[in-house]
């Protein structure tokens, strides 16, 4: 289950990505069309910029936008960097292994080897769905 702050991150994103004219976007704007608190909003926004996916400009006519391409902003990368491991347990995960302090033996664990299949699925979803994907065009 995705946290709220994901959420949140991506549906900020494909707003971002979604306007016609590329300019930034306050997040006072976001936050309202998105119905997203603006105090967490701003937390989530600075996170994305520091990561490189976004970037902001002070001042007047100042806000968020993207500094890729929305065809260049895969999934993978920005579930793995607000949510943390992809993957539903520990024990499968490619980036962030660790061994279940109750299972004595991975190979012989049936919730395992379900977790494994659950985990490529979702990983192959997030490594072919990029962020123009999710844009809902806005007129």
């Amino acid at each position: 289950m995705l946290t709220r702050k994901t959420k949140y991150g991506l549906k900020a994103l494909a707003h971002i990505a979604g306007l016609e004219d590329k300019k930034p976007v306050q997040i006072g704007t976001i936050s309202k069309c998105e119905n997203i608190s603006h105090k967490y909003l701003e937390s989530i926004l600075l996170e994305l910029k520091k990561s490189g996916i976004l970037g902001a400009k002070k001042g007047k006519g100042g806000g968020y936008y993207l500094l890729r391409d929305a065809k260049d902003v895969w999934m993978v990368e920005v579930i793995r960097l607000l949510e943390g491991p992809i993957a539903p347990l520990p024990c499968v995960s490619l980036n962030f292994y660790e061994k279940c302090d109750d299972c004595p033996d991975e190979t012989t664990c049936s919730v395992h080897k379900l977790m494994i299949q659950v985990r490529d699925k979702t990983l192959d979803v997030f490594k072919n769905t990029n962020l123009a994907d999710l844009v809902i065009r806005k007129t």
